[in-house]
């Protein structure tokens, strides 16, 4: 067994590598470009919207509260005559990008403690690569990739978007592992 604490380096540099990689990936590659759509009347929507001062958060549409919401007819009639939404409002003006890196490069440091974790308990202390790479390796693939799964299921994500985000997600778990299986 390995300590977490031995491991600083492979943790530091993993999240490191994968938040260049990502960069390189949103912003020389366009399999993104498409990830969403944009409305039909987006200025028709963006006018109605703008004057009920909706605050950050998220939203659905038609609400329900409890299960024993959903079968009240007036509810039931709001579902079939639609739309049927979820809604993400955001602060007004350009995405404060300094924050939003930030706070990925965190999560990146968390996928890779983890990952850390659950290696140094599993492997000896001379683990073979081989062997970090692939506990490494699948244990940063599903902190990257498997959530984005729940999107699709219950909120509407795009196959197209979930999938290319699992694709990233592998990209993001296979670098990581190199790093642990270079640096271990």
């Amino acid at each position: 067994m390995t300590f977490l604490t031995a491991l600083w380096l492979p943790i530091l540099v993993s999240a490191v590598v994968v938040f260049a990689a990502s960069s390189i990936i949103h912003m020389m590659f366009t399999y993104h470009k498409k990830d969403f759509q944009k409305l039909p009347d987006e200025d028709g929507a963006m006018n109605a919207l703008r004057p009920l001062n909706i605050a950050p958060g998220s939203y659905s549409f038609p609400f329900s509260g409890t299960a024993k919401d959903m079968k009240d007819p007036a509810l039931v009639e709001k579902m079939d005559k639609g739309p049927v939404a979820m809604l993400n409002v955001f602060e007004n003006g350009m995405p404060k990008m300094g924050g939003i890196l930030v706070k990925w490069f965190i999560y990146c440091l968390v996928v890779s403690i983890f990952a850390a974790y659950i290696a140094s308990h599993a492997l000896p202390a001379g683990g073979t690569y081989l062997q970090i790479f692939r506990f490494v390796g699948c244990t940063a693939f599903i902190g990257y990739a498997l959530a984005t799964w729940q999107g699709f299921i219950w909120f509407g994500y795009s196959f197209r978007y979930v999938f290319l985000s699992t694709f990233d997600g592998l990209i993001y778990g296979l670098l990581t592992a190199g790093v642990f299986g270079w640096l271990w």
